[in-house]
């Protein structure tokens, strides 16, 4: 009982620095948040960072702190960050680099000092838990590192970050959730199990998740931002990066896009079992797109036009029997604007002899009046905005399928 209400107290006041932090003093800097699975050669997204600490022989801190084998991802990191001209070098604060003791490294001050007098900071991915861990106090204050971070965002910096670099920008961040998205709609989210304070860069208005279309993570977003009272989401894919600016922009780069999700209408029945909302919105923003988080404004990339909704392509009703596969609610919601169905339906459910293998989900997409699809002359790239999006649990009759026998 006491380690639980410690860890509430921890959580409560780590909560409370990141809200401090952030209201403090508006930052002149640029956040670069990066999916996951950023490739060597995705040269937009590292040519990005590099211009925005200050381009050529910028100098940029690399904290490998979340990695697994921080020596190894702390030198790749700058490696490609050098070959893009700056003059990237290793912050040694990691729980796994042998010999450190990494909570004294987060309070040396010649560190601190060499991060505060960067252009920018990289935070490499692995487990985001050992970043907030190094970086605050056991009683959530910020060690000299964290207070240098914000010192370097707040005059101009760019902060990086890619997988567990990109989950502690929002002031709430999975920590340790299930590796699967079905179980968080089952059984929601606990605060310091599933999920803990971050460290708010962006500010205490917006959810940032990773890895998003690639694992349908858009789906656990969204009890983790009823549970926590987020209305806006920002979901980013692999390979791909969002670049937002003082000025609250968001630029899509790299190699596919991002997920927004927007609560603020939204409805959940809680007299009802089981997870279930109503009324929300959901985005695709591909690269190239802007969207302002301040104003809740979406502009579309170059050459984008919106569709010709005279000329549909796809008439059958949509259905998909996996609504959480790889890319599949991006490849639903464009073959819904592409048609002439007014919605599209989606459902998400376990293998047969999985824990509460009967409990499943509907998703139902439907076109409203402030929707928007855009979409370049060769269809190659496109954008989507403000699909309703509603969800509800089903149950799902087993055995699912039969085998159905050949007549004698």
């Amino acid at each position: 009982m006491l380690k639980r209400l410690c860890c509430a107290v921890a959580l409560a006041l780590a909560g409370a620095a990141v809200t401090g932090a952030a209201a403090a003093e508006a930052p002149k800097g640029s956040l670069v948040i990066i999916g996951g699975g950023l490739q060597a050669d995705n040269a937009a997204v590292w040519q990005k960072i590099v211009a925005l600490a200050g381009g050529k022989g910028a100098r940029i801190a690399v904290l490998a702190t979340a990695a697994g084998n921080p020596e190894r991802e702390g030198q790749l990191t700058v490696t490609n960050l050098n070959r893009q001209g700056a003059q990237a070098f290793v912050v040694p604060i990691a729980p796994r680099l042998p010999g450190r003791d990494v909570r004294k490294d987060a309070d040396d001050p010649a560190l601190a000092r060499a991060l505060a007098d960067a252009g920018g900071v990289f935070f490499t991915g692995g487990d985001q838990a050992r970043i907030t861990a190094a970086l605050r106090h056991p009683d959530g204050s910020n060690t000299a590192v964290l207070d240098a971070l914000w010192k370097l965002y707040r005059r101009g910096g760019v902060i990086a970050g890619t997988s567990a670099g990109a989950a502690i920008m929002s002031s709430t961040m999975f920590y340790d959730p299930p590796a699967e998205v079905l179980p968080v709609l089952k059984n929601g989210v606990v605060d310091g199990k599933d999920v803990a304070p971050g460290l708010g860069f962006i500010g205490d208005d917006v959810f940032v998740d990773q890895h998003l279309l690639v694992r349908g993570r858009f789906a656990r977003m969204l009890p983790a931002m009823l549970a926590k009272h987020y209305v806006l989401g920002l979901g980013i894919d692999e390979n791909t990066a969002a670049v937002i600016g003082p000025g609250r922009d968001v630029t899509m780069i790299g190699y596919r896009g991002a997920i927004v999700l927007e609560l603020a209408q939204a409805t959940s029945d809680k007299t009802q079992p089981g997870f279930n909302l109503a009324n929300a919105r959901i985005s695709y923003l591909d690269s190239g797109d802007r969207f302002n988080l301040a104003t809740r404004t979406f502009y579309p990339g170059p050459g984008k036009e919106r569709i010709n909704e005279a000329v549909p392509e796809h008439r059958p009703p949509i259905f998909y029997t996996d609504i959480l596969g790889n890319t599949t609610v991006v490849n639903l919601l464009e073959k819904l604007v592409d048609s002439d169905q007014q919605r599209a339906v989606g459902v998400a459910f376990d293998a047969p002899g999985s824990p509460m293998a009967e409990r499943g989900f509907e998703f139902t997409f439907t076109r409203m009046p402030d929707s928007g699809e855009f979409a370049t002359n060769r269809e190659d790239a496109f954008s989507i905005y403000r699909i309703r999006m509603d969800v509800r649990p089903v149950r799902v009759r087993q055995p699912f399928y039969t085998v159905e026998q050949a007549a004698q």
